[in-house]
């Protein structure tokens, strides 16, 4: 939930309009919602998803969703900028829809998501060195810098309670997933043909795929556990 956000959610079973969160939760307690999974699905992947079709391709959508426990509700946000630049209103509207009770789709255990980690990571670092093309440079090691820093700060990455190994899961999912986007974003680096930065992406996406369901099943890991 950003600072600078106002959150409300819309289409709640028994309110007429848009709520605040505070309200919001409340109501989906008394509907009995203990807890929360997250999803996180992009187009051909819909991970962490039950259905119906409805829900999924608002999800796909935004790349982003919450999938409720103990009754079956999805929450879908949606972002909304207004104003100038220097002085930008945002606000996110979470739109609440029925979901099919079902597994969440291509959510790994912990231990499975630690393994595919350790294994993706080792097989794309020996693929993007083959080809010159791993993540590097000024941009690079700031980025990386910054992180070891926030590390170093003892910072949470998840709430009290959480096992341990979810702890340590989604550290390394979100250093696998930073060190995929430098890969992507500091431009074709070595890989100057076709055929190159193809093999380059190729290398990348089972990486992106295993590093986004470490973190789904990280973040989910509370409510699986219970």
């Amino acid at each position: 939930v950003g600072e600078d956000a106002v959150h409300r959610v819309e289409g709640l079973p028994g309110e007429a309009g848009p709520v605040g969160l505070t309200l919001a939760l409340g109501r989906l307690r008394g509907l009995g919602v203990t807890g929360f999974r997250v999803a996180l699905p992009v187009p051909g992947h819909p991970l962490g998803l039950s259905g119906p079709p409805d829900f999924n391709a608002r999800a796909l959508e935004a790349e982003e969703a919450v999938v409720t426990y103990g009754a079956p509700y999805g929450l879908v946000p949606e972002v909304r900028e207004s104003g100038p630049a220097g002085d930008l209103h945002v606000a996110v509207a979470w739109h609440c829809l029925a979901v099919r009770e079902a597994p969440p789709a291509d959510v790994p255990s912990l231990s499975e998501a630690e393994r595919e980690l350790a294994e993706a990571l080792r097989d794309a670092t020996a693929a993007l060195s083959r080809l010159n093309v791993a993540g590097s440079g000024p941009v690079a090691e700031a980025a990386l810098d910054a992180y070891r820093a926030r590390a170093e700060q003892g910072r949470e990455v998840l709430a009290p309670g959480y096992p341990p190994r979810a702890v340590r899961v989604l550290a390394l999912a979100q250093r696998v997933g930073l060190l995929v986007a430098l890969a992507y974003e500091n431009g074709p680096g070595g890989a100057v043909s076709a055929s190159e930065m193809a093999a380059r992406g190729e290398a990348l996406r089972p990486v992106e795929r295993v590093a986004r369901r470490a973190q789904v099943a990280a973040y989910n890991a509370y409510v699986e556990e219970r």
